[in-house]
């Protein structure tokens, strides 16, 4: 499980938000989802990723990736679809995944002050710049 947050990137990337609850079926899970985060990060065009998951097992992975080819690429990895088909039947009672484009990031800097970056023409030139 990640424990550093995922820096701002610049937009415009993707991230895969997959919310969850989980079953009290254990067989193997820990195994699976160490396994799917070092597959994750040797996938091309991927930035990164975030999760929690409580004790009443609901949880939440952000994976972000760099654009729409490399989401889809990670969910046609034949490892990863075998993963998710075992996880329906075995350790999800339910799920939702959203994929959403990220057009603005913000991320504190070093000095504690928040910067942004768009990737809106109308808003200025996509590069970052400081917040006031």
């Amino acid at each position: 499980m990640s424990t550093s947050l995922v820096p701002a990137h610049r937009p415009p990337y993707y991230a895969v938000i997959f919310t969850s609850r989980r079953t009290a079926a254990d067989d193997g899970f820990a195994e699976t989802a160490a396994r799917m985060e070092r597959l994750a990060a040797e996938q091309p065009g991927f930035l990164g990723h975030e999760s929690v998951r409580g004790a009443d097992g609901r949880g939440i992975t952000v994976a972000y990736f760099t654009d729409g080819a490399a989401v889809a690429a990670w969910r046609e990895n034949a490892e990863h679809a075998a993963a998710r088909a075992y996880g329906r039947e075995h350790w999800y009672e339910e799920y939702v995944v959203h994929v959403a484009k990220v057009e603005r990031a913000y991320a504190s800097g070093q000095d504690g002050g928040g910067h942004v970056t768009d990737a809106d023409p109308g808003r200025g030139t996509g590069a970052s710049a400081r917040r006031t």
